[in-house]
C-alpha cells in the first residue's frame, strides 16, 4: 500500500434474480498511514569495526520499520557530507585516517533515524 491508497471503497455486481441488476456495497473508507522511520543498526565485515591497514571494511545497515521508500546515507565523525548512499558500504583498502566513528542514517522523506555509531579502528 502507499499513501495515495487511502480513499472510500465499494465493491459491486451483478445481482441475477429475475432481471439482472447491479448492485453496490456501502461505502468505506480506507486510511493509509505512513509508520516512522525507527530501529536503525549497523554492523561490520569483519566484527566488531577493527580492520588491518589496506584491508577491507563492509558497514551494513537494516531498518526495523519504517514506510518506504527509504534512503540510505553513511556518515563518519557526523559529517553532513556522506560516504555513500544505500544500505550497504564498502570501503576497499582502509587506510590511517579511516579510523572513527560510522553512522548510518536512514529517512523515508518525513522522519529521520539514526543507528549507534560504530567505531571502527585500522590496525
Amino acid at each position: 500500500l502507499r499513501l495515495h491508497h487511502s480513499g472510500r471503497y465499494r465493491c459491486g455486481g451483478w445481482v441475477n434474480a429475475v432481471v439482472s441488476q447491479w448492485r453496490e456495497s456501502e461505502p468505506v473508507t480506507v486510511t493509509v498511514h505512513r509508520v516512522p522511520v525507527s530501529g536503525v543498526s549497523l554492523w561490520a565485515q569483519p566484527p566488531g569495526g577493527q580492520v588491518a591497514l589496506g584491508d577491507r571494511l563492509v558497514l551494513s545497515c537494516a531498518v526495523a520499520a519504517g514506510t518506504g521508500p527509504l534512503s540510505f546515507s553513511w556518515h563518519r565523525e557526523g559529517s553532513a557530507l556522506p560516504l555513500g548512499t544505500g544500505p550497504r558500504l564498502e570501503l576497499p583498502h582502509l587506510g590511517d585516517n579511516d579510523s572513527g566513528h560510522y553512522q548510518c542514517r536512514v529517512s523515508d522523506g518525513d522522519s529521520v533515524a539514526e543507528s549507534v555509531p560504530l567505531n571502527v579502528t585500522v590496525l
